[in-house]
This record gives C-alpha cells, structure tokens and sequence, in this order.
C-alpha cells in the first residue's frame, strides 16, 4: 500500500461507504460513477471508448468504464442494466447482474447485449449500465442429512402462480 492509499481512510456506516477510485487514462474526461437523483440506489457507469461501438441484433460485447475500484471487505459492487437502454432500445447487461468483488482491482467493463431488432450505436461517455454496491455476508456451510419441511417444500419454477 502506497503511503497515499494509507491516508485515505476507508470509512463505512450503515448508509454510506467510502470506495477508492482509480480513473484510467481513456477515461479521464469523464464523470466518475453518480446518482441521478437523491435516492438512486444505481450510479451510472459510462462508456470510456475512443470510437463509437455498434451492437448488431444479438451481439454482445465487453464496453469499458476506465475505472478500477477498491471495495472494503464485506462489500460487493453489481453492474446492472439500465432500465431506460433495455426498454427503450433492447440493450441490457448479459451477466446481470455482473459482480465486482472486493479483491478485484482490474477495469469495470460492461458485457452488453442488443436484443432487439435493431443495430444499437455506444457512444463516448452514454451511460451503459448502472452500479450498486452492497454488503453480502459470507457463508459457512453447515451440512445435514435432510432439511426442515415446509409448505412450499421442493415446489419451484413457477410453482406459485402467477396470480
């Protein structure tokens, strides 16, 4: 850890967390991740490319953001569609949601995917897809012979209804 890193202090409450930011050099023009209005769960993630990207009807491709960043242990960051680009013009995250782990310190990248019908154009700086970060726990495992009943039991994929 450099002597910067170590004075920036990680600090976390139940409504806020502190995330170290990296902006790589193709993306040093522009806004780092923000929330479109007060009580946005997502912050936009734009794309950091020198040259517009076309999406034809069923491709996929992986979309750069120019940021790294360094979550404190415990927290996870998903890259999630942005409900505006799939409803609108098809396009959505492939892996959604797509996680980032604490320990990851490479580039956030988008893999977006154009299900409509209709070649979709990335431009320089749109905003792709959105971030949420969020706390997780860690699992031990605890393994028994059977599992406790109960009415649902192993009834699922769409056992419920749908009204």
């Amino acid at each position: 850890m450099t002597n910067a890193a170590a004075q920036i202090k990680q600090t976390h409450s139940l409504d806020h967390v502190s995330v170290q930011v990296a902006r790589m050099p193709h993306a040093m023009d522009l806004p780092l991740p923000n929330y479109a209005t007060e009580q946005s769960a997502g912050m936009d993630l734009c794309a950091a490319i020198d040259a517009p990207i076309t999406l034809q009807p069923g491709q996929h491709g992986m979309v750069p953001t120019g940021l790294s960043i360094a979550l404190p242990a415990g927290f996870e960051a998903q890259v999630r569609p942005r409900s505006g680009l799939a409803a609108k013009n098809g396009v959505t995250v492939l892996n959604s949601p797509g996680t980032i782990d604490a320990d990851y310190r490479g580039e956030i990248k988008a893999i977006l995917i154009n299900l409509s019908q209709t070649p979709f154009v990335i431009e320089r700086g749109m905003r792709i897809a959105q971030m949420v970060v969020a706390r997780h726990s860690t699992v031990t495992w605890a393994e028994v012979e059977t599992l406790d009943e109960t009415t649902r039991g192993a009834g699922g994929f769409g056992s419920t209804g749908t009204k």
